[in-house]
């Protein structure tokens, strides 16, 4: 079978040498939330392209994953929150199955942040409040878009923002539809990636214990 990558673009040979501070265990904060916050200000200040862009990976029952791209819209104590429609694959896998995954790739600061733990619905009044902040054609969207489901042509996808743009022109109040809202993420492990050169990356883990947070430096 003929070679189809280009030999100037063969994955094999490319390589970036990090250089980067040592991240010590002492400078770490008490809890990964703290924490995350911390590197979630610093990747703002270097200008990371939306360092909220998270990958979410999910699961069947039996295992099988899948993974996107979603947008981080709130973190606290209590953990990591987005949005999305609750009929769509990561939905309908999180029902079943709320074991989850996010991974941070914020490469320009050869920096990643991995979480492991569980997710479940935050409250309507919270999801309402958030969607009323929202621009009014991305209110619209959730309604259009019945995430994950086949559709014939984006025509048809077309149609269906328009129709609700009459209904409900700039200005009018959008209701929260009753299949869209937020899911937050308990972290049960929370891993910070720092890249360093020849490979020996700092990886700090917090693993949740019923006393607080153990903290721990992983092998590269």
């Amino acid at each position: 079978m003929a070679d189809v990558t280009d030999q100037d673009l063969d994955p094999a040979t490319m390589r970036e040498q990090y250089r980067s501070e040592i991240v010590a265990e002492e400078s770490l904060a008490a809890d990964p939330m703290r924490q995350f916050a911390r590197w979630f200000q610093q990747a703002a200040d270097a200008h990371v392209f939306e360092p909220n862009a998270m990958i979410v990976s999910t699961a069947t029952p039996d295992g099988r994953p899948s993974s996107r791209t979603v947008l981080l819209k709130q973190f606290d104590e209590g953990g990591f929150v987005f949005f999305t429609n609750y009929g769509s694959r990561k939905g309908r896998e999180l029902a079943e199955n709320p074991h989850i995954a996010l991974l941070f790739p914020w490469h320009p600061i050869a920096r990643q942040v991995a979480v492991t733990g569980t997710a479940s619905p935050i409250g309507r009044d919270e999801t309402a409040a958030y969607f009323r902040s929202r621009p009014h054609g991305s209110q619209l969207g959730a309604w259009a878009s019945e995430q994950s489901t086949v559709i014939g042509s984006r025509d048809e996808l077309d149609r269906r923002y328009a129709e609700l743009a009459a209904r409900y022109p700039q200005g009018e109040q959008v209701p929260v539809p009753p299949q869209w809202g937020g899911l937050r993420v308990t972290p049960r492990e929370v891993e910070f990636w720092q890249g360093h050169e020849n490979r020996l990356h700092d990886r700090l883990r917090y693993t949740r214990e019923a006393s607080g947070w153990r903290i721990e430096r992983l092998c590269p």
